[in-house]
Formats: structure tokens, C-alpha cells, sequence
């Protein structure tokens, strides 16, 4: 061996390595060094293996080393000594212990069944030629004398042999037994063990029988060996405990209480009975049914008197036994109501054997309010196939007193299970047997001041319950837009902010958009306000029991027969023919949802139908003679007769879901002039003349081609028009069509919108102070030409996005754009700014609305809808319901300012909303405030919809959608469709939500039917509901001006949600209309059949 060789060359090895690492790291960057990572070289080094071992270690492993000093650790040496193992067997091993305290157990009670047999064979009456020597010593009394007691058969008995032998032995098994126990139970203290009750009991039963067997004259002695079924309960506990062990139940606490106090009440009857029957050997010799006859009778506090112990030892066990009742029992229950109490808290447990032969759906809430509740049950139990459904509420909190009492109502309490636990501990989850839930609802705390802490829960529960079910289908609530891509992988999302905002700007623009979607998401049989006086109320009632349902057309006796057709055909047909209202398809190939795809669509036996009716097709009857023989001969009446003539503030608005729906909007049309009074209403003529009604087009089953033109998304139709001034031509002229290249959130689905040339500059977007750019400072200074849009907010959240986006959707004219102004409590940051500042006429500026000055400033006076949404700091308060006392008053005091302007209000509570707009004296709105209570009262969940502000439009909270999750359960494209309404999701070939005005001009249409059949043959739009008014006269002592009010009496406006086909249509306010797509029309919206496809452009992807 030549180690300084070695060495050298090693040395000289490092050195180059060095050099080459220092080379490399000079021109590549940061390299690892790793020779600072090798371990230091010693002075003996290792030999390698000579080379005819090596194969020979591949094969057979490594044998070169057996030689060395090596030593071999045993592990737990300390468990492999006899009395170790022995322990392990008997006590710390779980199915071992478990088998040999059932053998203990059942020791037990055979001793207690020999001594029932042996009471059974003996005859105290039958002569004893050979007492025990115990009882032949005794001085005792003879027993011819009754009233002296004979103390030889209380201490002697009449044991046969076999029945001596068999308890003999059995007691030498228990004694033996014991002293293992004993001595494996050792811990230094002897007397602990020896004076445990059990050991003592023990040694009473066992002793004196293995004493017979060195002693015969002792084999009748007496032995109490009925005092083993205390030690048959003993060992019964820990049994249950260690079978409790093995299976992994850890929940048991209750029953084993409820066991425990159970096995206490019979060892006590047991020895009573016992007792008492072998001490009246010495007197009234009682058997043993008489004697457990007796002690039932004095435990149930009964005492018939008709048996009863005649010597006084008997009498003075049965004092012992009821003393030893008075402490064991009172202490059993008290610890039993505990339990009981601490179970009511948490709930206890929803069995497996339940889970899996019912079915369930888990509820995870972080707190549970009483209206949550309600809404819940009265949506999920609204539906026939779910009455057999369980509701089981997971919630950390402990149970409010008004949910307890609801849960205490008979049709709640057997189908509603409350469990205090986490969503986050899979014991709990456990206990609710999420794994065989049919679905999982998680619902955020929208009342909490930190909403971004709220979602974070949500969050943390849907992954904790996907981790622990992933099967199991979710249904998760989030409350802000940027939370929403956490819970992507959940089968169904709800984004509140999403829909709030982009109903909320709907609403503006389409009036009542939020009455109406909130009718269609909650599920009704339309027997609302039936009783009521009014016409009105009895259709908008009956109106809101429409819902949206699907089948397949091949499957459809409403839409069958159209197989083949366009769609637009099919739509007005099945409306004409069934009263039904086909507002959307889907391909079988394709998962997207389009609604009303246009004309241009051929329906095919495999597409699903979406359509609106009161009830699903499967539950309908058809009689098709009858409604003709019943109707032929009968005059055409109007709906209602109008005391005047109605003024021309009408709105045609119609929506995408609901054909047969109905529903009401109430609203007051302000300072318009006052009608003049005259007769019914006429419907137009040519010339002055009672000429004949122009005539509709017929619907074509397929769609001309040349009478379609193709629609290009990136101009507007609009701009084509005639009759237009220069001025007019140049709004908007500088717009043009893209998307949006900045979103605020992860998630947000990209729509074509009207954008500005180039982004506006930061500076720009502020509204009340002057840049470089422009020196205006209020709104007044802009000279906008159309009326402002206002929204009062707290902060500028990611879900205000939303609201901007319908608004400058590209379906809207430019030159009906109006200007945005987002009025913030708090400035908003850049990268909100970034968002906007591509979008044309969008501003902002501190302020709040209990400031006058900041409100005139944002040019209130020029707006035409102020949007009031909640606020996330007011939405908790105190005391429940008071979250919206500050929005309410000021809401009202403008509306006191400014009496013309429309004031869309977001309230935290909806029974808040009988405040907006309040008139301590007006009539109509308490007589509508006892209809709302008469409906309550019925149980309905729309109570509320009679209120006129709703009605209307002009109020919402966002707790009226928790119904939309609940009813994705059975309809699983509930949200597809309502996105698609608000226009949060745009999918190729599918429409949008319109609205169109009305003029005196279009009074020759008539009816609803006629109506429908024009839009469907001139434009290919699908009619789903009305708006309309009525004006009426009346004083108030708050002002003395004339008002124009909504509705058959003052004070209410309705919204009509697809009326009942060819129904006296005379002047409606708004149709909310599903079109197809913009173009050229005869009224203010222009509606063509069909989209072109659309393309995305590349900067959508990328990141700025």
C-alpha cells in the first residue's frame, strides 16, 4: 500500500475538480458545490472487494463482513418475560381481554343460575337428618315455634351433589382466576388489591365452596353465590368497553351509562329477590318468584301489601337494599341526565345502519339562524321524490333556542338531525355518515364583518369533506368571486357576489330582473294570494308557482311533435298549443346549455328541452276536447277594466326562463303627468277609423335563410339606423367590441363587451377632481346624454366587476349606454382600477349617500337608478334584524329628496324590506302587510312577494338565492341557466336577457299569444313575463300631488311572468325577452336569430 501515493493523487483530484467548478461557476451562474459535501477522507481507507467475492455477494448478499464486531439489538425484551406475556393476553391485548372477560362473564351468571336451580330443588319444609356441622352446633330456636326464628335454615341449606360439584368448580376456575388477575394487576400495593369490593366478593363466593371439598361436613353451608351477578355486571362493562375498544367507537358514552344504569336496577332486584327468599326460609318460606314479585312491587313505590317479609332479618335487607337505592340510583341518573343534556348539545350520532338504508344529505354550517333554516327545509322538502330524505346539520356551534324549537315540531323532528361538531374532524363527519350522504351542502356566514375569512372556512370544509366522501356530490356557497377557483373540483358553486352584482345591474336596465329570477329559484305551487279580492294578486300568485323543468324531446308530449322543426316553431307552438314556454336545448353531444339558440336551430329527438310551466309534463294531464266545448261561444273579456287610460311608461321585458311563470313586481312611476279619466281602454285605428288590426306573420317551421343576415358582433347594428341625428350617430362612436384584457380574479368568464380604443388613465376614471386630461370636477360638467347609473358601495370588491360587465355588454346599443358612477366609501385599489379602466363612461369617487354634497357631486340629479348595496361592516348587529337599520333610513331619505329617482336597495334581512319606501298611513300597503302575514301563517315561502318594493324591483337580498343551491339537488342546471340569464356565462349560439318598450303603436298586437307569435316570426325573441302598470288617482297627507301608481290599486305594479296564452295583453309596461342576438327591430333593442362563433382572442390568456 502506498497511502501517501494516495493521497497525492486524491489532493490533485480536489485541486482540478476545484479549478473546473470555479471555471463553470464563472460562466453558467450558481453551481452546487458538492465537494464540501463529501466526507473527510481518514488515513485507513477501506479495501474493495476482491473481484471472485463479488458475484457471489449479488447472488447470496453480503457475507464478508460476519466476522466483524457487530452485535444484534432485540427490541422490547421487557414484554418477552412470562408474566409480560401473560399480562398481554389477559388485560392489554383487546380481543384476547374481550374473550376471556366473556368467560368471566359467563362464569358468572352460570353461579347465578345454580343457585336459582338449587332454590328450586330445596324444600325448607322436608326433614334434614344431616345438618352441617355449623347448623348442629347452633344454640338457635326450634321451628315448631312460629314466632321464634330457625337460624339452621338461614345458615344450612339443601345442596345435592351434582349441583355441589359443579359450583365447586366453577369456583375454583373463578378463584384461580382471580389470583392471576390479582397478581398481574400488581403494583406495589397489596392492599389495594385484597380490598377491592370485587375481590372481596370474590373471595365470599369461592373460598367457602374449595373449603367443602376438604371439608364434606360443610357442603350445605349457606354461600350468598346470587352475589356474583355483581360481578357478572363488572365484567359485563368492561366488556362492552373493550368491544367498544376493538371496533373503534369512541361515541358510546350514553349508552354506556343508560347499560350501566340498567344492569345497576336488576342486580339490585336480583339480590333483593334472592335475599329476601332465602332469609323467609326461617319464616313464611316465600319462593323466589314471590319474593321478585315483591321487591318489583317496592322498587316501583307501589307496595300492594299483599306479600311481605314476617322476620325481622328479612326486614331489616329490605331497609339496606332501599337505602343502598337512594344513593346508587340518584347518582346513576344524574350522571345519565348529564350525558343526556351534553348529547342534546352535540347531537349524537346518525347511525350506519340508517345512512345506509335511508337517505341523507349533510348540511355544514358555521352558524345556524332560524331563516336559514327555513328556507333550507321549506326548498328541499318542496320537492315530492325527496319527502323521504334525512337532513342531517353539521354545525360547530351549540343549537339556537328557536332552531331547537323548530327541530321540536313534529314534521321537522323525524326528518332533521342536529350534530354539534366540526366539518374539519373526521369523527364528526363520521357521526353524520358523510360517506353515505347523498349530497353535502356548505353554506358561508354571509354575516360576518370579515367575508374573506368566512370563505376561507367554507373553503377548508369543502376540502376536508371531498377528502373524507369523495364521492359525495358538494354543493358549496362562496361569498366572494376570487375564493370561487378553490372550490372548482365541488359539483355545483354559487358565487354570491357574482349574481348579486349582475342582478343587481340588470335590475337598471331590465326592471325587476331580481323578482323574477328570485320567483323562478324558488319552488311554489302557485296558491299565493288566491283568497284575495284583487285580480292582480290572484294571477301574480298564481304566476309564481312556474318553474323551469327539462325532457327529452323524444320523451315529450309538449314538444314531440316537433321533431324536425326550428326552435322559434316549436317555442310559439307548444305556448299556442299547451300554455308552455320552451326557453332553451341542449345537444346530446354537447354539455352547454343554449337558450333560445334562434330559428336557425332544428330540434332533434335527442336534445333536452328546457322549458317553464307550473308543473313538469310528467305530472300533467292533457284533455284536448274539452276546453274547446267549454269556451266556444263565449265573449273575449279584458283582464281587468281600467278606470282611464293607461300612459305611455311601458316596458316590454322578456326572460329566459319562464314561459308559463308568473310573478308581480310592484313599483310607483313618479311625477309623470296625471292621466286624464275616460272610458275603457281602445285599441288604435288607421285614420281615425275602426279599420282592420294589421296581421302577424306566420312562425316557419324552418328558418329562410335570406331573410336572416348574419350578425358581426364587432359592429353595431344600431349605427345603421336611419333617422338618426349627427349627434346622436356619434355617442359611442369611439367604442369598440373586445374583451375585457384585465380581470380582476382568477375564474371570471370572458364577455364581449363595449371597451374603450386605448385604457383611460388612472386619473381619468376619478370623478370629482381634475387631471391633465380634463379639468371636470361633478358630473354636471361631463354633459352626459343618458341617464347615470349610481352605485353606493363600502369598498370596490372583485364582484363590483360583475356589475360593469352586463352593462356594457356588446348587445347593448351604444348609444344607450349609460354612464357609471361607483360611489365608494373607500377609494379603490390599482389593480381594481386596471379591471375597469378599459370599459367606456365608468367612474368613481369617495362618498357616501348621508352625504349630500358627495351625492349631488356623483350627479344624482342626472341619474336615472341608484343601486344601495350592503355593506360588509353593518351586516352583523347586536340585535338580530338591525344589520339594516342604517341602510333603511337613508334609502328613505332620499326618497324623500328625490321622489323620481329609482332606488334599487340590497338588504341583509328580506323581512326588512316592508320598511323601503315606508308611509305610516297608507292603506294599501298595511292591507298588503295582512295578505303577507294571512300567507305566512299558511307556511309559504314567498310570503314577502306581495310587498310592493319587491314587487317592483326595487329591493333584493341576497339570501333570496340560497334557494338556487338548494334546487340544483334535483335540477342540476339551475345555475347554468340563471347564469346564463345574468349574463355571468356567454356560450356560442345561445341568447341573452332584453328588455323592449312598448308604445301606444304596438296596442293592435292585443294579446299575449298574438304578441309571442310577433316577436317569434319578426325577430325570433321568446316572451317570458310582463311588467306592467296601471295608473290610479289618490291624496295623501304627505303631499297633495297626483301619483301614478302601479297595480289594480294604488301602490302596486305587477310583473306577469309568461301569462296564460292568448290572455287580454292592454298595455304591459316590459316584457322580459330571451333574444337571440342583436340586430335590426322594430322597437329600441334589435334582436337577430343566431350568434356567430366566438373567438377569444389570445390576450385573454395572458398575463399582464
Amino acid at each position: 500500500m502506498s497511502p501517501p501515493r494516495r493521497s497525492s493523487s486524491s489532493h490533485g483530484d480536489r485541486t482540478s475538480t476545484e479549478t473546473l467548478q470555479r471555471n463553470n461557476s464563472s460562466n453558467s451562474g450558481v453551481i452546487l458545490d458538492i465537494s464540501s459535501l463529501k466526507m473527510a477522507e481518514v488515513d485507513t481507507e477501506v479495501p474493495p472487494l476482491p473481484p471472485r467475492y463479488r458475484f457471489r455477494d449479488l447472488l447470496l448478499g453480503d457475507q464478508t463482513f460476519q466476522n466483524d464486531d457487530r452485535v444484534q439489538v432485540e427490541f422490547y425484551v421487557n414484554e418477552n418475560t412470562f408474566k409480560e406475556r401473560l399480562k398481554l393476553f389477559f388485560i392489554k391485548n383487546q380481543r384476547s381481554s374481550l374473550r376471556i372477560r366473556l368467560f368471566n362473564f359467563s362464569l358468572k351468571i352460570l353461579t347465578c343460575a345454580l343457585y336459582i336451580l338449587r332454590v328450586s330443588l330445596d324444600n325448607p319444609d322436608d326433614f334434614n337428618p344431616n345438618p352441617c356441622a355449623f347448623c348442629r352446633n347452633n344454640t338457635c330456636m326450634n321451628a315448631t315455634n312460629s314466632d321464634k326464628i330457625n337460624w339452621e335454615l338461614i345458615f344450612c341449606v339443601n345442596r345435592r351433589d351434582p349441583v355441589w360439584a359443579i359450583q365447586v368448580s366453577v369456583a375454583l376456575i373463578s378463584f384461580l382466576e382471580t389470583m392471576l388477575i390479582t397478581y398481574l394487576s400488581y403494583k406495589g400495593n397489596i392492599w389495594e388489591q385484597i380490598f377491592q369490593i370485587s375481590f372481596i366478593l370474590e373471595m365470599i363466593n369461592t373460598v367457602p365452596f374449595i373449603i367443602t371439598i376438604f371439608w364434606p361436613p360443610l357442603r350445605n353451608i349457606f354461600v350468598p353465590v346470587f352475589l356474583n351477578c355483581w360481578l357478572a355486571k363488572g365484567a359485563l362493562e368492561n366488556m362492552i368497553n373493550d368491544f367498544h375498544r376493538a371496533i373503534q367507537r369512541t361515541h358510546s358514552a350514553m349508552f354506556n351509562q343508560v347499560f350501566i344504569l340498567i344492569c345497576t336496577l336488576l342486580c339490585l332486584v336480583f339480590t333483593g329477590a334472592c335475599g329476601i327468599q332465602h332469609l323467609e326460609r326461617a319464616g313464611k318460606h316465600l319462593t323466589l318468584f314471590d319474593s321478585f314479585y315483591f321487591c318489583i312491587v317496592t322498587f316501583s313505590t307501589v307496595g300492594y301489601g299483599d306479600v311481605t317479609p314476617q322476620i325481622w332479618p328479612s326486614q331489616l335487607l329490605v331497609v339496606i337494599l332501599i337505602c343502598v337505592a337512594l344513593v346508587v340510583l340518584p347518582l346513576q341518573f344524574e350522571e345519565l341526565a348529564y350525558l343526556w343534556m351534553e348529547s342534546q348539545k352535540l347531537g349524537g350520532n346518525y347511525s350506519r345502519h340508517r345512512a345506509q338504508t335511508e337517505k341523507h344529505v349533510v348540511l355544514c354550517v358555521s352558524s345556524l339562524k332560524i331563516d336559514l333554516l327555513m328556507d333550507f327545509l321549506n326548498e328541499f322538502y318542496a320537492h315530492p321524490r325527496l319527502q323521504d330524505y334525512y337532513v342531517v346539520i353539521l354545525c360547530p356551534t351549540e343549537i339556537d333556542i328557536q332552531v331547537r324549537r323548530i327541530l321540536q315540531i313534529p314534521l321537522w323532528s323525524q326528518r332533521v338531525i342536529y350534530l354539534q361538531g366540526s366539518a374539519l374532524k373526521d369523527q364528526d363527519l363520521m357521526r353524520a355518515k358523510m360517506d353515505d350522504a347523498e349530497a353535502c351542502f356548505i353554506l358561508s356566514s354571509r354575516n360576518e364583518v370579515d367575508r374573506t375569512a368566512a370563505d376561507h372556512q367554507t373553503i377548508l370544509r369543502a376540502w376536508a369533506a371531498k377528502d373524507f366522501a369523495p364521492n359525495c356530490p358538494l354543493y358549496v356557497q362562496i361569498l366572494k368571486p376570487e375564493n370561487k377557483f378553490h372550490v372548482k373540483f365541488a359539483d355545483h358553486v354559487v358565487c354570491e357576489e357574482e349574481f348579486k352584482y349582475a342582478m343587481l345591474a340588470l335590475n337598471c336596465v331590465c326592471p325587476a330582473t331580481s323578482t323574477l329570477v328570485t320567483l323562478l329559484v324558488h319552488t311554489s305551487r302557485g296558491q299565493e294570494g288566491q283568497m284575495s279580492p284583487e285580480q292582480w294578486q290572484r294571477t301574480y300568485g298564481r304566476c309564481s308557482g312556474n318553474e323551469v323543468y327539462h325532457i327529452r324531446l323524444c320523451d315529450s308530449k309538449f314538444f314531440g311533435e316537433y321533431d324536425g322543426k326550428s326552435f322559434t316553431y316549436a317555442s310559439f307552438h307548444a305556448h299556442k298549443k299547451y300554455g308552455v314556454c320552451l326557453i332553451g336545448v341542449k345537444r346530446e353531444d354537447n354539455k352547454s346549455i343554449l337558450l333560445n339558440p334562434g330559428p336557425r336551430h332544428i330540434m332533434a329527438a335527442a336534445d333536452t328541452c328546457y322549458y317553464i310551466n307550473i308543473t313538469k309534463e310528467e305530472n300533467s294531464a292533457f284533455i284536448f276536447k274539452q276546453e274547446e266545448k267549454d269556451n266556444k261561444g263565449l265573449p273575449v273579456t279584458g283582464l281587468y277594466d281600467a278606470p282611464s287610460r293607461l300612459p305611455v311608461h311601458s316596458i316590454i321585458a322578456s326572460m329566459v326562463d319562464q314561459a308559463t311563470s308568473y310573478g308581480t313586481v310592484a313599483i310607483d312611476l313618479q311625477n309623470p303627468d296625471p292621466p286624464e279619466e275616460s272610458s275603457k281602454l281602445t285599441l288604435p285605428t288607421e285614420n281615425g277609423a275602426g279599420s282592420r288590426r294589421p296581421s302577424i306573420a306566420p312562425v316557419l317551421e324552418i328558418a329562410d335563410s335570406s331573410a336572416i343576415l348574419p350578425c358581426d358582433l364587432l359592429s353595431d347594428q344600431s349605427e345603421d339606423e336611419t333617422n338618426q341625428s349627427d349627434e346622436e350617430g356619434s355617442v359611442g362612436s369611439d367604442f369598440v367590441k373586445g374583451y375585457p384584457p384585465n380581470s380582476p380574479y382568477i375564474g371570471s368568464s370572458p364577455t364581449l363587451c363595449h371597451l374603450l380604443p386605448q385604457k383611460a388613465p388612472f386619473c381619468c376614471l376619478r370623478l370629482d377632481k381634475g387631471c391633465t386630461h380634463n379639468s371636470f370636477e361633478d358630473a354636471k360638467a361631463y354633459g352626459f346624454k343618458n341617464k347615470l347609473i349610481i352605485v353606493s358601495a363600502e369598498t370596490a370588491g372583485n364582484g363590483l366587476y360583475n356589475f360593469i360587465v352586463p352593462l356594457r355588454a356588446y348587445y347593448r346599443p351604444r348609444k344607450e349606454l349609460n354612464p357609471i358612477v361607483l360611489l365608494l366609501d373607500y377609494p379603490p385599489d390599482n389593480h381594481f382600477l386596471e379591471a375597469i379602466c378599459c370599459f367606456p363612461m365608468v367612474y368613481f369617487m369617495a362618498g357616501t349617500i348621508d352625504n349630500l354634497d358627495n351625492l349631488l357631486q356623483c350627479g344624482i340629479i342626472y341619474a336615472d337608478n341608484l343601486v344601495v348595496v350592503d355593506k360588509e361592516s353593518t351586516m352583523s348587529a347586536e340585535e338580530d334584524y338591525m344589520a339594516d337599520a342604517k341602510t333603511i333610513v337613508n334609502v328613505q331619505t332620499m326618497f324623500r329628496l328625490f321622489p323620481s329617482l329609482s332606488i334599487i336597495t340590497e338588504l341583509t334581512h328580506p323581512s326588512n324590506m316592508r320598511f323601503m319606501q315606508f308611509r305610516a298611513k297608507d292603506c294599501y300597503s298595511l292591507a298588503l302587510s295582512k295578505l303577507e302575514k294571512i300567507e305566512r301563517d299558511k307556511g309559504s315561502n314567498l310570503a314577502f312577494m306581495f310587498r310592493l318594493p319587491f314587487a317592483a324591483g326595487r329591493v333584493f337580498s341576497i339570501s333570496m338565492l340560497d334557494t338556487l343551491l338548494y334546487q340544483s339537488f334535483v335540477k342540476d342546471y339551475m345555475i347554468a341557466i340563471i347564469r346564463l340569464l345574468l349574463g355571468l356565462d356567454t356560450t356560442p349560439g345561445s341568447g341573452y336577457l332584453c328588455a323592449m318598450k312598448i308604445t301606444e303603436e304596438d296596442l293592435w298586437i292585443r294579446t299575449y299569444g298574438r304578441l309571442f307569435q310577433k316577436l317569434c316570426s319578426s325577430s325570433a325573441e321568446i316572451p317570458i313575463g310582463i311588467y306592467r302598470t296601471e295608473s290610479h288617482m289618490f291624496s295623501t297627507s304627505e303631499a297633495s300631488s297626483v301619483w301614478i301608481k302601479a297595480s289594480y290599486l294604488s301602490g302596486s305594479l305587477a310583473v306577469i311572468l309568461a301569462s296564460a296564452s292568448w290572455s287580454l295583453f292592454i298595455l304591459p309596461d316590459s316584457y322580459f325577452i330571451l333574444s337571440s342576438c342583436p340586430g335590426l327591430c322594430f322597437f329600441v333593442f334589435c334582436l337577430l336569430c343566431s350568434f356567430p362563433p366566438f373567438i377569444l382572442p389570445y390576450s385573454l390568456f395572458s398575463l399582464n
